[in-house]
Order: C-alpha cells, then structure tokens, then sequence
C-alpha cells in the first residue's frame, strides 16, 4: 500500500500504521483467532498497515515460530486491504536474518529492525549490522530508533549513509530528536513514521511519512483522522484532534507502565482481542484500567 504523503515524501506502507499488540489466550498461548479480528478491526478502522511482533507486540517473549504463525493469520484476516511489517530485531545480526527471512516467507510486506540492544555496537558495528540485514532479504526495511530502550543511537549521519541502501526505505523514529531528524529529512529520501503517539503530527507537518502507533490499538479511526485533516489542508482540526488524544496518550504511554500493559488492559475491558501479557511484564491494575478507560471514553466523546 504504497501512498504519497502531503509533502510528496513516498510512505511505502501507507500512512497510518499500528504496532498491534500480540492476543494470548487466558493460558498465556498464542491467540490466533483473536490476531485475526483484532486485525481486522484495525483496518476496518483505518489502519493501512499492520507492525507485528514490535516492541508493543511483545517480541522478546514470542518464539520465532509464533512470529512466523502471527503473520500467516494476520494475512489471511487482512489479504491485501494493508501493509504487514514484521517486527525482527535482535542483538544477533544472525538471528535477526533469519527472522527477516522467515517473515519474508509468511508473507510479511516489509521489515522493522530496532538498533542490537545491550552489546551497545559502536557506530560503524550498527551499520554493518543494518547493512548486511539489508542486503540478506529482499523486503524494504525500516529502522527502528529507539536509544532509550536499546541503549544505542542511530547517529544521524550514520542514518544518512544508510539510506544509499536501495532496501532500507523508512525509520521508525523514536529518537525524541526533532533537529537530528530534520537533518536526515534534508538529507535522504527515507520515509519517517514516528512511533511516539504525541508527536504524530508534528513529524507529519515536518514531511514526516505517518505514524506506527501504539494507542491506535485503542484509537484506529482517531488518530488516521489527525492525517487525514492534515491531508486535506484542515491543520486547526488536525491540531485539535491531535490535542484531543493527550489524555489517552499520557495514560497508555506515560503511565510508568509499558504501552504493551496499558494497551491490553483497555483492549481487555473494551472486550476486544488481547489476553495477558508474558513475563517479566505484569497486567495493569484497577485504577489504572479503569482511568485508562475513562481517558478512552472521553476522546469518543470529543
């Protein structure tokens, strides 16, 4: 689903993307059947592309066959009505291959792979390690910039080098760094999506290609409709819709918790697909449910 974003910048899969949390029966098992109409949801509800096994989508404790099986359900739910991208960093360049190349297999559109965490690679390691990602598979990639959880930056000169790749086509940007991304904007043709919910707007305005967001498991048709303003040359709506969203967005993503937690506490009490999450991470408790679903109550009414 490939589109042209407002300021002609290409968004390879689509505008609008969610990091879809991963539903797991009461037991903890993979929750296929829930995969599917929660997806299916989604998109019905404005969602041109899926993330799979993201960060939200509880990557680290899903097997590598369970990443397979995701896709294969997530596709059949959705065929061609949305982008799937398949979530497969690691800290091991050659895992993270072969999670490339079995996504590829299942039928995923494209790949998301977040800077190798804990080992800290210095600047030139980091390239090699996108680079040779890149040059193994044949689906467009992403780059995840996520410093605050991996530990490592993707500098943005070493961004701007990787962007000669014909494969690497669009960053996931949650770097917080408003002037280093603008430097790459300048520089290279890669199709930005921020994946931090309250900066949806932001970027977009600065020729940004979307978003991949987590409380649009909650808010599909809301936030598509902040694009979607912007799109059409309405930014006082696009501003006010975005500003509409803070209470939700500080409660999924502000909370202390993880957006993954957060995310299926409300899903759970809106009766929608989501399950438990896997350890370490614990459910939500009451009070944070029930103010998660007061904050979501709120946004449908504004």
């Amino acid at each position: 689903m490939t589109t042209t974003s407002h300021r002609h910048r290409p968004a390879p899969f689509g505008r609008a993307l969610c990091a879809m949390i991963t539903p797991f029966t009461p037991s903890g098992a993979l929750d296929l059947d829930g995969a599917e109409r929660l997806a299916d949801r989604l998109v019905a509800e404005g969602c041109e592309g899926l993330v799979l096994s993201g960060t939200t989508g509880e990557a680290p404790t899903t097997t590598d066959a369970e990443k397979a099986e995701l896709i294969r359900a997530v596709r059949a739910a959705v065929g061609d009505r949305a982008t799937i991208v398949a979530g497969v960093g690691t800290y091991d360049t050659r895992h993270t291959v072969e999670l490339a190349l079995a996504a590829e297999k299942a039928g995923a559109d494209g790949l998301l792979a977040v800077t190798p965490y804990y080992s800290r690679p210095p600047q030139d390691a980091v390239e090699a390690h996108f680079r040779e990602l890149a040059d193994r598979c044949g689906l467009p990639l992403a780059l995840y910039d996520i410093p605050g959880r991996t530990g490592t930056r993707i500098e943005p000169p070493t961004m701007i080098r990787l962007a000669a790749h014909p494969r690497i086509v669009a960053v996931k940007d949650c770097a917080y760094d408003l002037l280093g991304t603008q430097k790459v904007l300048a520089e290279t043709d890669l199709a930005y999506y921020t994946g931090c919910d309250e900066y949806v707007l932001a970027l977009y305005a600065l020729g940004g290609a979307g978003y991949i967001g987590t409380v649009a498991n909650a808010a599909p048709r809301h936030f598509r409709s902040i694009v979607d303003a912007f799109d059409r040359g309405d930014t006082a709506e696009a501003a006010r819709l975005q500003r509409a969203a803070v209470p939700l967005t500080e409660a999924m993503m502000a909370s202390g918790l993880p957006g993954t937690v957060t995310a299926k506490a409300l899903l759970g009490r809106l009766g929608l697909p989501a399950g438990p999450v896997r350890a370490p991470l614990r459910p939500a408790g009451r009070e944070v449910t029930d103010g998660l679903l007061r904050a979501y109550e709120a946004l449908v009414a504004a």
